[in-house]
């Protein structure tokens, strides 16, 4: 698997991906009907974003840069979606431990994640995994599609 920097040229294979983790509902606070443009702004716009591809084929992405920007600077955060198709492959973890990598390398002292849902397991599993912890929960913070109102967990891990 290779992760590399996303171009605009990527984007028709990640919106399919995009569009879909927006309208199923359960782990972004994106407003579902984003058009491609639109998503593109949003997901493309941030500091750094990289694809993870196998054989050409765009496997999922990831957004990554700092958490706040002045004296909050220091501390990271990223972003990560995974075609649906690509799930249990180990694209997350590919992707998060290049986040990882490259954050320590950028100088980032932390990496914070502002916003897992609590009920995708399946992520709160995997950070856990690459070392961070939950250092609080906002109740009801998310309007999960088949859960209803549900936590957001901040997760950290120094660097």
């Amino acid at each position: 698997m290779l992760i590399r920097e996303a171009t605009a040229a990527d984007w028709p294979a990640i919106f399919p991906f995009f569009a879909a983790v927006v309208e199923a509902g359960e782990t972004y606070a994106y407003p579902p009907g984003l058009s491609s443009a639109e998503a593109e702004a949003l997901w493309l716009g941030q500091h750094r974003v990289v694809v993870a591809e196998e054989d050409g084929v765009v496997l999922g992405s990831a957004t990554m840069g700092p958490n706040r920007p002045g004296r909050g600077s220091h501390v990271g955060t990223a972003s990560f979606m995974v075609a649906e198709a690509a799930r249990g492959r180990g694209v997350g973890r590919a992707l998060g431990e290049h986040m990882l990598a490259w954050s320590k390398a950028a100088g980032f002292r932390a990496v914070q994640f502002n916003a897992v849902v609590e009920t995708n397991t399946t992520a709160v599993h995997l950070w856990q995994s690459l070392g961070f912890r939950i250092v609080g929960t906002v109740p009801e913070a998310f309007d999960s599609r088949s859960h209803g109102l549900v936590g957001l967990h901040v997760m950290h891990r120094p660097l």
